[in-house]
């Protein structure tokens, strides 16, 4: 069984990611961290309680995350959100039931340290949002990252344009400070390196209404999961129509759906790696580069902006392993096959 732990802030893009986990019968999310950052964490909180109860699953502890970034302080200018992204309430067109069931009592970086401490070294630990509540729980257990199995993150624009500020990517950008943390905390020696995502990777995964129209109208699924479906849809319906007022088309980039899946692939594959004559560990439909990493924090033109040391200038060992580029095509026929079937009944 893998043991997964997601970080969100749903968000549409994060809506198909746990759509997509939850699909996976070898998968347990042993908990969701909620994230402020696409819209205000009351309103990510929401979300993520009302998409696990559209799909049956409310047997998943969802953990309210915090309101501000790690460095904010009273006074300090509110948070920017992505409502003009994701919607006002997060969802896109989509159209919520208010939820029955509550966050859990365990906030978001409680509940990270108490997954890996009940599990320690079974962990896959995946922050689809800003860094916060992952900073927050080092700050509780600094032995975190020697607990999680591995770390994937998705976020960061490396050498790249941003989609937030001209080089700085949304996730990064909303919480520089904790994402310094935890790029500094993982990746030390004696552990995995974390696995990133970067806009430059993820951005070519993208759903298109014709591809939307194929997965709803062709799943067979459980009427539970065809109102996941129909609700899904209308929340991609904003996204679409956000890319294309922001100059890409009528389409939808999706970010969180393949860091998602890369997670579950890889910790699939450490699972063959201990049978006889079984391959390296492979980061599916991925190429790879491993870099030391880090964020710029002071710039006035770019902070939040991730530098990898591409020539070794630092004179630092890799903390993280980039995803240079990836198989869309492919994955994509993966994802559409994985959201028609729906979860195992």
């Amino acid at each position: 069984m893998i043991r997964l732990f997601i970080d969100c802030d749903p968000g549409i893009d994060d809506a198909i990611a746990l759509g997509y986990a939850l699909c996976q019968s070898d998968v347990e999310i042993t908990g969701i961290a909620a994230s402020a950052g696409n819209v205000p964490v009351d309103a990510v909180t929401r979300n993520a309680l009302a998409w696990l109860e559209l799909t049956g699953r409310t047997d998943i502890p969802v953990h309210r995350g915090a309101e501000n970034p790690v460095a904010h302080r009273a006074g300090d200018p509110a948070p920017i959100f992505a409502d003009d992204t994701h919607g006002p309430l997060g969802a896109g067109h989509a159209v919520l039931d208010e939820p029955t069931t509550t966050a859990h009592q365990l906030s978001a970086a409680e509940a990270w340290v108490q997954a890996a401490r009940a599990h320690p070294g079974e962990v896959v630990g995946v922050v689809l949002g800003p860094h916060t509540n992952l900073a927050l729980a080092l700050r509780l257990e600094p032995e975190l990252p020697t607990l999680l199995k591995r770390l994937f993150i998705m976020g960061g624009a490396f050498n790249y344009r941003g989609n937030t500020h001209p080089t700085t990517e949304w996730n990064i950008t909303w919480d520089p400070e904790a994402a310094a943390e935890v790029f500094a905390a993982f990746g030390t020696p004696g552990t995995p390196l974390p696995v990133i995502g970067p806009i430059e990777a993820t951005e070519a995964v993208v759903m298109t209404p014709q591809l939307l129209e194929k997965i709803t109208s062709s799943s067979s699924a459980a009427p539970g999961w065809q109102q996941y479906l129909g609700q899904l849809a209308e929340a991609l319906r904003f996204y679409f129509e956000f890319h294309e007022w922001d100059g890409h088309g009528y389409l939808a980039q999706i970010h969180d759906p393949y860091v998602t899946a890369a997670a579950i692939g890889w910790a699939r594959s450490q699972a063959a790696d201990s049978l006889p004559g079984a391959e390296q560990e492979i980061i599916p439909w991925a190429h790879t580069a491993d870099a030391a990493v880090d964020v710029e924090l002071t710039g006035t033109l770019t902070r939040g902006e991730t530098v990898a040391d591409w020539l070794g200038r630092w004179n630092r060992q890799p903390n993280a392993t980039l995803i240079r580029s990836l198989d869309a095509s492919q994955f994509l026929t993966h994802l559409a096959e994985t959201l028609m079937r729906g979860p195992d009944q």
